[in-house]
């Protein structure tokens, strides 16, 4: 079953989708509409996050960046496929737009059928993957890192067995997601992994200051895979409610079920192949010093926090609304182009202050969420220079997500299939030349080539983003960010930057938290008032949801 925007003529339910598909509908609208659904998917995600960095703390605390921090990062990386590749991204891209299409037609007893069916595939594959990996976990981490010998490598492989039913639990809390998203339920889904978060704390806590750090990788492991059955617990019933009475039809369901695996393939061999790059980062990270692997994992999760809050949000919720478009080519176009433009003014508003925060200020942030215990202010200064190479492609990540969502509810997948191989080609390609060879021509310390592997993946993430809107752009019309608009945002940015900086540097030799308690309201009190001033349109929109009423007296 292929889309055809020339052809389908449906008729979209819910005032939500109604409006979105009105031809006269005006750009300030649709910039309330998209704006109130990210709101909801970035707060969920904000509660999510922030129970994550509370996690990264409190491990950080009892781990630093010692061998068994190494092993657990490095064992957490390897069932964590699972999720990635039969996860969220994936059955949100392939699921969501048959589902949600299925449900904008009026056949919700249908939709039903497709959603348990799914699950009860989804299931049975899962559960034949978990004990393969459980099995194989010693030849997983030979392929994986291979520079882990000895007594960390067996706790590796231990941590490696122990997590993988986690991971499928987390998989199924994939589906509970697909579920509740199509029917435009955000917060719940997107608030889940808080439970996940809360189950480790609670285990490191406990048992932190009463085991060595060995067992207590192992003790942590075991609180991950209680931590992912409470995060399905959390979703399962309300998805449940919505996916009604269980019904598993593969005829009735055969259509519908093949366009979801016609794009579930693609879906999944891209994300098998972005993977593969983050799995060969991790094992070019093995070959560095001791502490590398433990300190890019660090990075990533400050660096995945604005992925998550302003890229991730606006592509998931305008996934469900782009795919329930209707009309004629140019009228769906004309809308793909107006949430395109909205969702891409939302990211660019938010994401580049984070970028700039990061370079400038990435030792102030590590410091005020990681620096305790074991984890040193040297510790801070190495995550910083990481975060700093992550910078590079930050803007080009965040933007991509949302244009790679465009052709999902187009049902095209291949596209950006295609394109996220030349990326990994080239991270790959990169990342070897920049974290191996390059610190030696420079007569550099080894260690710092991790930061290498950072910095090229945000150029080739500039590369496969440049992909993305030109081959969308042909199809759809023009879409994109004024020039005028970047540099607006880029000044305010680096103003902000500099003010922290300055106070940065004024207050050295106080501690982390004290430090980031001042330079970062700073920052952000100097960059928001920069787009009061200027008028930026995002910054009326987000006092809009946050104050009981705008200006204007209408309800944000």
């Amino acid at each position: 079953m292929r889309y055809s925007i020339e052809v389908e003529r449906e008729v979209a339910g819910g005032a939500v989708d109604a409006a979105d598909a009105a031809v006269g509908r005006t750009d300030a609208a649709v910039a309330r509409s998209g704006f109130k659904m990210a709101s909801l998917v970035a707060s969920g995600m904000l509660l999510s996050r922030i129970a994550g960095l509370v996690r990264e703390s409190v491990f950080a605390h009892y781990f630093g960046n010692s061998n068994a921090a190494d092993a657990f990062k490095a064992a957490f990386r390897i069932p964590n496929i699972l999720q990635n590749l039969f996860g969220e991204g994936v059955l949100s891209a392939s699921f969501i737009p048959v589902y949600s299409r299925i449900l904008g037609g009026g056949d919700e007893e249908q939709a039903n059928r497709l959603a348990w069916t799914l699950c009860a595939i989804l299931s049975l594959i899962v559960s034949v993957l978990v004990l393969i990996g459980v099995v194989a976990a010693p030849y997983l981490i030979d392929a994986i890192a291979p520079g882990f010998k000895g007594p960390k490598r067996e706790l590796t492989t231990l941590l490696v067995r122990i997590l993988f039913p986690g991971a499928g639990l987390l998989v199924m809390s994939a589906w509970c997601l697909g579920v509740l998203n199509s029917h435009h339920r955000f917060f719940a889904s997107y608030t889940a992994p808080v439970a996940w978060n809360l189950a480790i704390i609670g285990f490191l806590l406990f048992y932190g200051p009463r085991r060595s750090l060995d067992r207590l990788a192992i003790v942590t492991a075991v609180g991950s895979v209680v931590g992912s059955s409470l995060q399905v617990a959390v979703q399962l019933p309300q998805a449940i409610r919505l996916a009604g009475l269980l019904r598993v039809n593969f005829r009735r369901t055969a259509e519908a079920l093949r366009a979801v695996l016609n794009n579930f393939v693609p879906i999944v061999t891209g994300r098998g192949v972005v993977q593969i790059s983050a799995y060969i980062d991790n094992l070019l990270a093995s070959l560095l010093p001791a502490g590398a692997v433990a300190a890019l994992n660090y990075a990533q999760i400050l660096f995945l926090l604005p992925v998550s809050l302003f890229g991730m949000s606006v592509a998931a919720s305008e996934l469900p609304g782009m795919s329930r478009a209707t009309g004629s080519h140019e009228e769906i176009s004309r809308l793909l182009r107006g949430r395109l433009n909205v969702g891409l003014r939302q990211i660019a508003f938010f994401v580049i202050p984070s970028a700039a925060a990061f370079l400038f200020l990435g030792d102030v942030i590590a410091g005020a969420i990681f620096q305790s215990g074991h984890f040193t202010r040297a510790d801070a200064i190495y995550v910083w220079g990481i975060l700093a190479g992550s910078a590079v492609g930050l803007l080009a990540v965040t933007m991509g997500r949302l244009y790679a969502s465009a052709f999902y509810a187009l049902w095209d997948t291949r596209t950006p299939l295609k394109f996220a191989v030349i990326r990994v080609a080239l991270t790959i390609a990169l990342g070897y030349c920049c974290a191996l060879i390059l610190p030696q021509v420079l007569g550099i310390d080894r260690r710092w080539g991790v930061a290498g592997l950072t910095a090229s993946a945000g150029l080739a993430g500039w590369v496969e983003f440049s992909l993305l809107r030109h081959a969308l752009n042909r199809r759809i019309g023009r879409s994109g960010l004024p020039r005028t608009l970047l540099i607006q945002l880029w000044a305010m940015a680096l103003a902000a930057a500099a003010a922290g900086f300055a106070i940065k540097i004024h207050l050295h030799g106080h501690g982390p938290k004290l430090i980031a308690l001042a330079v970062i309201p700073a920052f952000g009190a100097v960059y928001f008032g920069l787009a009061w001033i200027s008028g930026i349109q995002e910054l009326n929109l987000l006092l809009a949801r946050i104050l009981p009423r705008s200006a204007t007296g209408e309800r944000g």
